[in-house]
């Protein structure tokens, strides 16, 4: 869809998934199957067209569109098709002894027509994740893909609707002025995935109409390497954490705190990592992406400067390279301490204590996730405890992202709401109070008039 086209250009996709919701078609669990089965079949028969997609938007090397990306909404796709309909179980509750013989239950239903707006950094699974969500509840979806992704969001825009019900799920483009038409639209629930500036402006667009909203926003995520941290393999987790994507994963380590007598050990140890997994160049690596465009690319070089660069460093602008770099002597009012980096680029900040390490990550807006390394249990479990965050990984990064049956979401400036499993089968669904009463038996102690007699007996129920 042309991007220049007028408000009226997102009219009949709208109305025609909302039409489709409305007849009911997409409450039917064979539905439900089908759509599922169809995104199942579009990855299988096109992995290769989605590694182009994914190399020609973000230079994505092949591992990671099928790892990050592909293989991971065929999972999850897998996953809801196996269990939402005992998710769309009614839930009964215990009904008070005053309304006996009633019962009382909780029946998720579909919310109805809801928009999804996909993200350029992972724009395959993250425009297809939450829309499995959605599916698996029963609802009907406008899809709109990330036009910083282009070829990406034209292989949506081509295989969706051979795969997926054409009516009920309807695939628009269009550029950011394009999106704020199509949020004038009337939708019954928003998933934006992105950042907070564009979120604000998603989340006033939704307000007028009292619309909900799931706002995943990223944010810096810190990563905690205590004093009794493997620290070779601690080091090796975040070099791939932080070079995976080319560091635009909104889940990646944003800096790293690390005791200062240890640093070195850190440095060295991540300068090994990096070198075994590029071959000791990784503007030459098979394994190694590219920064999405020139304006990212300027935005992340000018972090260099934020600080003294102990590994890595080079860029090229040609290529939209940047080597994997970590920067020491950063100061905390510095651009890269204050913004979500989104790339490569690794602030190391030493601290003396481990108090000293969680108050510098309570003291800041919560992210959408928290990473924390080291052998003492009991540190881990105070890091997990004490650092309020969208999700927390101990001894790892990223991961948590790939469990089936763990919420992805932010929480105060990185987000609100989770999808992912059965959290988007959730997301996507009201949760209906249902109370049924037989129509002859009734008391009557609830009808007036009342008596201090009524009064009496009416006090025993409560």
């Amino acid at each position: 869809m042309d991007a220049s086209s007028s408000d009226r250009s997102y009219d009949r996709p709208v109305a025609a998934a909302r039409a489709a919701f409305d007849e009911g078609r997409t409450r039917d669990f064979a539905w439900r199957s089908a759509q599922l089965a169809g995104l199942i079949r579009l990855v299988d028969r096109h992995e290769e067209d989605i590694v182009a997609a994914l190399a020609h938007d973000l230079g994505k090397p092949r591992a990671e569109a099928l790892t990050a990306e592909a293989w991971l909404v065929r999972a999850e796709a897998r996953e809801t098709a196996r269990s939402y309909r005992r998710w769309a179980r009614a839930r009964p509750v215990r009904t008070p002894l005053s309304l006996f013989p009633g019962e009382a239950r909780v029946a998720p239903e579909p919310r109805g027509l809801v928009l999804i707006m996909g993200a350029w950094n992972y724009p395959f699974l993250l425009t297809l994740s939450p829309l499995i969500g959605a599916l698996g509840a029963g609802c009907a979806a406008v899809v709109k893909p990330s036009e910083q992704a282009p070829a990406t969001a034209d292989l949506l825009a081509d295989l969706l609707p051979r795969y997926l019900d054409r009516e009920a799920v309807q695939v628009v483009q269009g550029d950011a002025d394009g999106a704020a038409r199509l949020l004038e639209q009337r939708f019954d629930l928003i998933l934006y995935t992105g950042g907070a500036r564009v979120g604000r402006l998603v989340m006033a667009a939704a307000a007028r109409r009292l619309t909900p909203v799931i706002l995943e926003l990223g944010g810096k995520s810190p990563a905690l390497v205590h004093d009794s941290a493997d620290i070779p393999e601690a080091a090796r987790r975040i070099a791939w954490g932080k070079s995976l994507n080319g560091g635009q994963t909104c889940t990646a380590p944003d800096y790293v705190l690390v005791p200062r007598d240890r640093t070195d050990a850190f440095l060295a140890a991540y300068r090994g990592a990096l070198g075994r997994f590029h071959g000791g160049d990784a503007a030459t690596s098979a394994d190694y992406g590219r920064i999405l465009n020139r304006r990212h690319f300027e935005r992340l070089s000018a972090y260099l400067g934020d600080g003294r660069v102990a590994i890595g460093g080079r860029t090229d602008p040609a290529r939209l390279f940047i080597e994997p770099t970590v920067l020491v002597d950063v100061s905390l009012d510095a651009p890269i301490m204050q913004e979500e980096i989104f790339g490569p680029i690794l602030p190391l900040i030493p601290y003396d204590s481990w108090d000293e390490a969680l108050a510098f990550v309570q003291a800041r807006d919560k992210p959408l996730a928290a990473y924390a390394f080291g052998r003492d249990r009991g540190a881990i479990d105070r890091a997990e405890r004490d650092i309020s965050a969208g999700a927390f990984c101990g001894n790892d990064v990223i991961l948590q992202q790939t469990v089936p049956d763990l919420p992805f979401g932010g929480v105060g400036a990185s987000g609100m709401g989770a999808y992912h499993g059965r959290a988007g089968f959730d997301a996507f669904s009201h949760a209906k109070a249902v109370l049924r009463r037989p129509v002859r038996f009734d008391s009557g102690l609830r009808f007036p008039p009342h008596s201090e007699g009524k009064l009496r007996r009416l006090r025993s129920f409560f």
